[in-house]
Order: C-alpha cells, then sequence, then structure tokens
C-alpha cells in the first residue's frame, strides 16, 4: 500500500495583500510551501508529495525533497477542488486505486510530525479515512442576512476542519467528481465524502496548525515552528 501527500497550490492568496503568492512568502528562512511540503515528508510512509501549481508559477524549481523521496507537479485548477483532481490524476498513473492520500493545504507549515504520524496510524486501516480537526473551544453564533445573531449553536459536537486529510485515491477520486458534476461546492475532500455518502471520522490535532490567510498570521506560523523548535 502506498501513501502520498497532495497538496493544492495554485491560489494567489490574495488577502495577504502582497506581489508574491503566500505559498512562497518567507517563512522562518525558507517558504510557507516548503514547510508544508516539509511536514508531509515528516512521515516515511509518504513516499512522494504531487504540487497542483498554477500556470505562471516561477517558483517551483526552488522547492526541494529529501533523498529517495519524490516531488511531482500537476497543473493547478480554477478551484481548490479542481486542483486536488488534477493531482489525483497524477497520483494515478503512478498508484493505485485503494492508496492512502493525504492533502494538505499549502498554507498550513506547521503541521506537527507528531499529529501527521496519530492521523495515519489511526485511519491506516479504517474503511473510509479522516481528517485532522479540533473541537470548537469557543461559544458559536448563527448570524442572519444582516449580521444580527440569529441563534446560539450548541458547540459541543462543532470541530474545526483541519488538514491533512486522508481518504483512498479511488474512493475521492471519485467524490470529487461527483461533486464537481453534480455542481455541488465543496471546500474540503471530506465534504466530498459526506456527499457521496461517506462519514469520515475525525482525528483530534492541535490548534497551533494554522492556515496563513493575513499578513499577521506569517508572525504567528513563525512563533509555532521556534515552539516546536523546526527553526
Amino acid at each position: 500500500m502506498n501513501c502520498w501527500g497532495v497538496i493544492p497550490a495554485a491560489g494567489a492568496g490574495r488577502r495577504m495583500g502582497s506581489a508574491v503568492p503566500k505559498q512562497y512568502l518567507p517563512l522562518g528562512g525558507n517558504t510557507v510551501l516548503q514547510h508544508s511540503v516539509d511536514c508531509l515528508f515528516s512521515d516515511a510512509r509518504i513516499g512522494a508529495v504531487v504540487v497542483a501549481l498554477g500556470a505562471g508559477d516561477a517558483h517551483w524549481s526552488t522547492l526541494q525533497a529529501p533523498a529517495g523521496r519524490r516531488l511531482l507537479r500537476a497543473p493547478g485548477g480554477v478551484e481548490r477542488c479542481d486542483s486536488v483532481r488534477n493531482a489525483l490524476h497524477v497520483v494515478a498513473e503512478h498508484g493505485d486505486a485503494g492508496d492512502w492520500v493525504l492533502v494538505h493545504d499549502a498554507a498550513r507549515p506547521c503541521l506537527r510530525p507528531e499529529d501527521l504520524q496519530h492521523l495515519l496510524d489511526a485511519l491506516w486501516d479504517d474503511p473510509v479515512g479522516g481528517l485532522l480537526a479540533v473541537p470548537a473551544r469557543d461559544t458559536m453564533k448563527r448570524a442572519d442576512a444582516h449580521d444580527r445573531v440569529s441563534e446560539t449553536v450548541e458547540r459541543n459536537c462543532l470541530w474545526h476542519a483541519l488538514t491533512p486529510q486522508m481518504f483512498r485515491l479511488g474512493a475521492l477520486a471519485d467524490a470529487l467528481t461527483a461533486a464537481r458534476e453534480g455542481g455541488l461546492a465543496v471546500t474540503d475532500e471530506a465534504s466530498a465524502l459526506e456527499l457521496a455518502g461517506a462519514s469520515p471520522r475525525l482525528v483530534e490535532g492541535h490548534g497551533d496548525n494554522i492556515k496563513i490567510t493575513r499578513p499577521e498570521d506569517l508572525a504567528l506560523a513563525e512563533f509555532f515552528l521556534r515552539i516546536q523548535e523546526r527553526l
């Protein structure tokens, strides 16, 4: 059984307000994307990572993989799910439908190696797969059309979805294709599996697995990486 990493990295990250796509912004002496690639390669079970990149990406050559591992490129798509589907096509050229695929956000450079190991261990024999997540801690409010509170939502069963999200190659590809053909918007891989009738498993991770979205997130990510002794 093979295990693959997939990173959709074709976005521009406009909310960062920088001339460089956010995945290539400097972070602790490296790029955000290189840190995210390194996160996946921290577990020896992941033999290759496929990165989906925009057509005009001029920074691909800066990415590096450890000796004996493969770093492959796929064309990016209009939406995240399109980029993931394109990456899965590349995986399918080298792997089998039963292989595990872990999809990780390009802008999540603080994934802890122990969380990745925990995810792989927890799901290795799971019939569906699942994702890293953290239970909601804050009081959750639902807003109406005027940004007024319409109700307080019970948080006991609410989780914040993180990445990686880990599913079988064949099942994930079929679920994403079905969602796309049905005109259904999915913002993560678990959503596609849910629409296909599956129930992905939630595996608890750490809250420092943040997604860099705004400029202030870079400083927070560097802080977390230093705490983890990765810088």
